[in-house]
C-alpha cells in the first residue's frame, strides 16, 4: 500500500471517514496513481489486473465529483457481467452513501420495471451493455447527463462481443464527459477502443500481471491422464485449504463436474451463464459463507467474483491463453494476500502450458512431471510441480473454512459472510 493518505490525494473528508470505518486507511498503488488525475477531471487509461483495488480507484473520485442535487444518472460504469456489476455496486455502497448519492445496478436475468425505476433515480449507474440498451430503448431514462463514463474490464467486454453495444452506448453520452478506461491489457483492439473513447488521456500501469503472478501466487502444474483428471482434482481439494475456485471450459462441464465431485464426497456449487440470476446469487452466497468451499465456474461467469478467502484457484481445463490464465488465477492472492494456482495438465497439453508459462515468466519443469494417480496422489507425488514462486501461506485453516476434506452441504460450519 501507499504511504500517501486518501486525504492527501484530495479525497473528501466524508469519503475518507467512510473508508476508515471499513478499515481502509491507505490507498493501494493503483488508487494512488489514478485518484488525483480523476479528481482533476482528466481522462485516464489504466492497465491493471483484477484484485489491484481498481474499483475504489475510479469509485472514490467519481463519488466526490458528482453533485447530489444534479441531474441523474450522472455517472455510468459499464461492466461485462452481472456478477462484476453487483460487486462494483457493493464495493462502492459506503462511499456513495457518504456523499448522499444513490447507486443502482442494471443487468439481465431480473425484472425490467424495478431496475428501470431504481436506475432513473440513481446518481451512479452500474450496468451490463445488453440490459442497459434494453432500458434505453424503452425510454426508461437517458444518458444525456452523464459526466463520468467508466469502462471496467474493457478487454473482457470486447472479448465477449460487446463492442457494437458499447459503441452505441458511448455515442449516447455527452462528448464533454470524462472517461475512465480500465483494462488488463491496452494492446490491440483494447488500445484502439481506448484511444477512440478518450481525449488526451493520462495512462497508468499498476502492478503488471507478470510480476503479480510471480510474487503473490504460488503456481503449480499437476500432470494428469485424461481418465484420472477428476481424481486428481479431488486429491488437490483434499489438501488443507480455504475456499477453492475451479475453472472449467463449458457450462455443461461445470454441472457435470459438480455431480462428479459429489460422488467423491466433495460438496460444490456451479456458476455459469445458463443459471438464472437467483441461482447464481445463491451459489455465490453458499460459497462466500462457507456452506460449500468449492465453486466450479466458467470464465465469463466468474469474471466478477471477488470473494475473500479464496486460497486456491484450480484450472480443471486449461485457460484459452496466458491473459485468461492471469484473470483466473487473479481470483486468489488478492489485495496483498497469498494464494495458490494449480493447473491440471494432460501430456497433450504440456507444450501449450510451457508456452503460457514462458510468456508469464513462471518457472516450470513439466518435462519431469509424473502423472497424478489416485485421489490422494499416492502414485504421483512428483506430478505436483512447484514453480520458483514463494509458497503461499493461504492454506492455513480458518474458522468455518479450509477443511482437509470437504463435508457435504449442511454438515460443515457456516462461517461468516464477508
Amino acid at each position: 500500500m501507499s504511504t500517501q493518505s486518501f486525504a492527501e490525494l484530495g479525497v473528501s473528508k466524508a469519503v475518507c471517514d467512510a473508508l476508515s470505518r471499513r478499515g481502509i486507511n491507505s490507498p493501494f498503488p493503483v488508487q494512488s496513481l489514478v485518484i488525483g488525475d480523476v479528481l482533476a477531471g482528466r481522462d485516464v487509461l489504466v492497465k491493471s489486473p483484477t484484485g489491484s483495488g481498481k474499483t475504489l480507484a475510479f469509485g472514490i473520485p467519481t463519488a466526490d465529483l458528482i453533485d447530489a442535487n444534479g441531474p441523474r444518472p450522472a455517472a455510468l460504469v459499464l461492466a461485462p457481467t452481472r456478477e462484476l456489476a453487483t460487486q462494483i455496486a457493493d464495493e462502492l455502497h459506503s462511499v456513495v452513501h457518504a456523499r448522499a448519492l444513490r447507486i443502482a445496478t442494471v443487468y439481465g436475468g431480473v425484472g425490467l420495471s424495478k431496475q428501470a425505476a431504481a436506475a432513473a433515480k440513481s446518481h451512479i449507474l452500474v450496468a451490463t451493455p445488453g440490459r442497459l440498451e434494453d432500458l434505453l430503448a424503452r425510454g426508461a431514462f437517458g444518458l444525456e447527463s452523464i459526466r463520468i463514463l467508466v469502462l471496467d474490464e474493457a478487454d473482457r467486454m470486447l472479448d465477449m462481443g460487446f463492442r457494437p453495444a458499447v459503441d452505441r452506448i458511448v455515442a449516447r453520452c455527452p462528448r464533454s464527459r470524462q472517461t475512465l478506461f480500465f483494462s488488463a491489457t491496452l494492446d490491440g483492439l483494447a488500445g484502439d477502443v481506448a484511444a477512440a473513447y478518450t481525449t488526451n488521456a493520462v495512462m497508468h500501469e499498476s502492478n503488471p500481471s507478470g510480476d503479480r503472478t510471480a510474487s503473490d501466487i504460488e503456481h503449480r502444474f499437476v500432470a494428469v491422464t485424461g481418465d484420472r483428471r477428476v481424481e486428481a482434482l479431488v486429491g488437490e481439494l483434499a489438501n488443507e485449504r480455504e475456499l477453492a475456485l475451479v475453472f472449467v471450459r463449458t457450462k455443461r462441464g461445470a454441472d457435470r463436474l459438480v455431480k462428479q465431485l459429489d460422488g467423491h464426497g466433495v460438496a460444490a456449487a456451479a456458476i455459469h451463464g445458463n443459471k438464472s440470476q437467483r441461482q447464481r446469487e445463491q451459489a455465490l452466497d453458499r460459497f462466500e459463507s462457507g456452506h460449500v468451499d468449492t465453486l466450479v465456474a466458467t470464465d465469463v461467469a466468474a469474471r466478477g467474483i471477488d470473494v475473500k478467502g479464496i486460497s486456491h484457484v484450480i484450472n480443471f481445463h486449461l485457460p484459452e491463453d496466458h491473459e485468461a490464465y492471469v484473470h483466473r488465477i487473479g481470483r486468489t492472492g488478492r489485495a496483498g494476500a497469498r494464494g495458490v494456482g494449480i493447473t491440471l495438465v494432460a501430456s497433450s497439453e504440456r507444450n501449450d502450458v510451457r508456452q503460457m508459462a514462458n510468456k508469464l515468466g513462471i518457472a516450470h519443469s513439466l518435462g519431469n512431471a509424473e502423472s497424478r494417480g489416485g485421489p490422494n496422489g499416492q502414485n504421483g507425488q512428483n506430478g505436483k510441480v512447484s514453480t520458483d514462486a514463494p509458497r503461499a501461506r493461504g492454506t492455513r485453516r480458518r474458522s468455518g473454512r479450509g477443511r482437509p476434506r470437504t463435508p457435504r452441504a449442511g454438515q460443515g460450519a457456516t462461517g461468516s459472510r464477508n
